[in-house]
């Protein structure tokens, strides 16, 4: 990157954890119950004010290109407009926005989506959302350039009996990290999939995060619940985001691939067990798919983002549970990695942190041979204390009973830098993987 790029990207960062910082001043008012009766009626009133809420970006196929926004209103609006310009420049670019309203949980859910094209690589924009005379305040959107470094943050499982943890965490990791492009939620973003209220508490929790960077969600088995805790398909899932196409007919945006730089992400959906109660094919079809993805798509790094832990443990009180390779995705996704040669593999599910280095074959490799394995650990407040048994490979654990965790991965041409810290900032854990 030029000089220039290096001024306009610091540049950029700071405003948006400006921005970040008064819209989380603003996040604590909307928190006040007669402001919140307010918001919903007397605001809509203001002339030129345009309310809308989980303002959210989220991942393109090609993220140096393109980026996807999504965000709700109270009620039903037509012609809505968002608007995109260079910072600093008066130029706009016009996109329509498409109804995506839906109802779930006894709730219709007003919500629109644009999808951004033709955006320019290493560029700064701002945009917002229009109708009629309204307009939301400018929000801000970078596209990266196709080889330059930077940083992402990644959340566990967040499912929470109560989302005050999960909120607290995730605005403190993003605090300390506006300097971060994108982040990832690894499944299990709520506790139940068909709770409306838990899904707007999840939101709440990354409410400045989502409107200055783009999220990449994977689906978690909690997704597939309903209320009465018996399985569904993931509609809500399905339709707060609107993931990257992935060509299928019976199971469009249940996993996607995008590029970042240079790095190709590949997110799975290990749910294939709770879905084949619906229909069948999701694992053969993913089978299929990764390999047409990865010979089409791959760059210099290839990461791969899934649900569902590849090892099994033993558990405290069951000797009858071995330690091993789970089944059902273990056995079936590590020697795909390997073949393809996947660099990183984080997985969730388990509430709990484990660096298990590097592994081929199903074997311990340590000439780092194989995909680094990281189980992320746990955002929300769902935990399971001293249930695991430590796994032989496990190289690095979080001291017990374990509470909440995110990561930062950090990606150069030469390196991808991955570390663990606890809410407070603690660092727990930090490995660096590297290719010549």
């Amino acid at each position: 990157m030029n000089n220039q790029q290096k001024m306009n990207r610091r540049r950029f960062i700071k405003m948006a954890a400006a921005a970040g910082a008064l819209a989380a001043g603003g996040a604590a008012l909307w928190k006040l119950g007669a402001v919140r009766l307010f918001r919903d009626t007397a605001l809509q009133q203001f002339p030129g004010v345009l309310y809308v809420d989980r303002l959210r970006q989220v991942v393109a196929a090609d993220s140096g290109h393109a980026r996807v926004l999504m965000w709700e209103r109270p009620s039903p609006t037509e012609k809505q407009i968002v608007e995109v310009r260079l910072q600093g420049a008066g130029g706009l670019r016009r996109y329509a926005a498409a109804d995506d309203s839906f109802t779930d949980d006894g709730t219709e859910v007003y919500q629109y989506t644009a999808e951004l094209d033709q955006l320019t690589m290493g560029n700064a924009y701002q945009y917002r959302i229009t109708a009629g005379e309204a307009a939301t305040d400018w929000q801000t959107l970078y596209v990266p350039t196709a080889n330059e470094p930077y940083k992402m943050l990644i959340f566990p499982d967040s499912q929470s009996s109560d989302y005050a943890d999960w909120k607290q965490l995730a605005h403190l990791a993003w605090a300390r990290n506006t300097d971060a492009q994108l982040f990832a939620c690894m499944g299990d973003l709520v506790d139940n999939g068909e709770d409306r209220l838990q899904w707007t508490e999840f939101f709440g929790g990354v409410k400045e995060m989502q409107r200055a960077i783009p999220m990449a969600p994977v689906m978690g088995n909690h997704e597939t619940y309903n209320r009465d805790w018996k399985v569904r398909l993931p509609e809500a899932y399905l339709h707060y985001f609107k993931t990257p196409r992935n060509g299928s007919r019976e199971f469009e945006r249940y996993y996607y691939s995008f590029d970042y730089g240079e790095v190709h992400y590949v997110v799975l959906c290990t749910q294939t067990k709770e879905i084949g109660n619906f229909k069948s094919g999701l694992l053969e079809e993913q089978l299929a798919w990764i390999r047409r993805d990865l010979k089409a798509h791959r760059k210099r790094w290839n990461v791969v983002l899934m649900h569902k832990d590849v090892l099994q443990y033993r558990i405290n009180g069951r000797p009858e549970r071995a330690e091993g390779i789970d089944e059902e995705n273990g056995r079936v996704w590590m020697p795909v990695f390997d073949e393809l040669a996947i660099d990183i593999v984080f997985t969730a599910h388990l509430h709990t942190y484990r660096n298990r280095g590097h592994i081929y074959g199903f074997e311990k490799t340590p000439d780092k041979k194989g995909p680094l394995y990281i189980l992320t650990g746990v955002a929300g407040n769902v935990r399971y204390p001293n249930l695991w048994i430590d796994h032989s490979f496990d190289e690095v654990t979080l001291p017990q009973p374990e509470t909440d965790n995110y990561l930062t991965m950090e990606v150069t041409r030469d390196s991808i830098e991955i570390a663990c810290f606890l809410m407070d900032g603690t660092e727990m854990d930090r490995v660096r993987v590297t290719k010549k």
